[in-house]
């Protein structure tokens, strides 16, 4: 009988390729979510029955416990980039990691594999940064074998980075980011995906990998690139950080004020405290080399989703080559 993986929040955007990718190698994969009826795309990566979205919360016990049960192997990818409702950083991503973690040693699950973030720690003015490290430290230890996988910034088709600014790129001609200067290590899904698999099946050491992309660049040179690949010039346009707390502030508050009915998806303060610290493996660290994997680069994979934010898009190079016959 082929072996069981339970993926936490297996639907997401890192979630999702570690699901297709363990399907694809023989795993029966539950992908436990809040919303099962929203994950049934990922029913196709396998075999009619291989792959089924299940219902769990990650802030109860029993809901936790009943998608595991089986389990050859866990993988954690539940996350959030802002609070919203009962979701605070602290019962996410401490508690519920926590969580996890405890109920996978109660049932002594082989294997257990925890995504993180670059950053993360302990004593971090920011909640999402400390609330990332406390999870880690939760679950090594109920868990001690856990692999700990930190992603740097995340590209991919379906990011929420290169995105999210490419779109703004085609609505104005000022492109507004906060920390210019600070550094990134973009790392690319498909690589953070088999890396999580790897640990899966039990072929990384436990412990903590910090997982960067060949390319360390700043906020600014990466929204160059990005503006490069959809053939657009835009003025970037560094906010200085009392500016960007001034906003995150009122975003944040009126979240708060309309109890939830707007959400702070633009920019919180908390995401600004994030932004004054760069972003990369840090000297020393465990990372892909001790997978065995070589990273992807960005120049190798943005071209192949972002140009439909070209000014022709999916046309572009078929106009770029016509141009080309006219000057010969």
């Amino acid at each position: 009988m082929s072996k069981l993986v339970t993926i936490y929040g297996g639907s997401g955007f890192v979630g999702r390729y570690i699901a297709r990718r363990m399907a694809k190698d023989g795993w029966r994969v539950r992908v436990a979510v809040r919303r099962p009826n929203e994950a049934l795309f990922v029913r196709p990566y396998g075999v009619p029955g291989q792959v089924e979205p299940v219902l769990c919360n990650i802030r109860d016990d029993e809901s936790v416990r009943a998608v595991m049960l089986g389990a050859d192997a866990v993988v954690n990818c539940v996350g959030i980039l802002n609070r919203s409702g009962k979701n605070t950083f602290d019962a996410v991503q401490a508690k519920g990691a926590a969580r996890v973690a405890r109920i996978a040693a109660e049932l002594a699950v082989p294997h257990l594999v925890q995504l993180s973030a670059i950053g993360a720690d302990k004593t971090s003015d920011s909640d999402y940064a400390r609330s990332k490290a406390e999870g880690e430290a939760a679950v090594l230890a109920a868990y001690p074998s856990a692999v700990i996988l930190r992603p740097s910034v995340i590209f991919g088709t379906e990011d929420q980075f290169f995105n999210r600014f490419a779109g703004m790129a085609t609505m104005t001609p000022i492109l507004p980011v906060v920390g210019a200067d600070t550094r990134f290590q973009p790392v690319h899904v498909e690589d953070v995906a088999e890396a999580a698999v790897r640990a899966a099946k039990g072929l990384a050491e436990p412990g903590i990998y910090e997982l960067g992309g060949p390319d360390v660049a700043s906020f600014r040179d990466l929204m160059g690139k990005m503006l490069g690949v959809i053939h657009r010039r835009r003025l970037i346009l560094n906010v200085p950080f009392f500016a960007a707390r001034l906003m995150g502030g009122t975003f944040d508050l009126v979240q708060a004020l309309t109890v939830g009915l707007f959400e702070n998806k633009i920019l919180t303060r908390d995401q600004v405290r994030n932004l004054a610290r760069d972003n990369v493996v840090a000297d020393g660290a465990k990372g892909f080399a001790d997978l065995g994997i070589t990273p992807t680069s960005i120049d190798a994979v943005l071209p192949e989703y972002l140009w439909r934010y070209r000014p022709s898009g999916q046309y572009a190079a078929i106009k770029d080559s016509a141009k080309n016959l006219k000057k010969a």
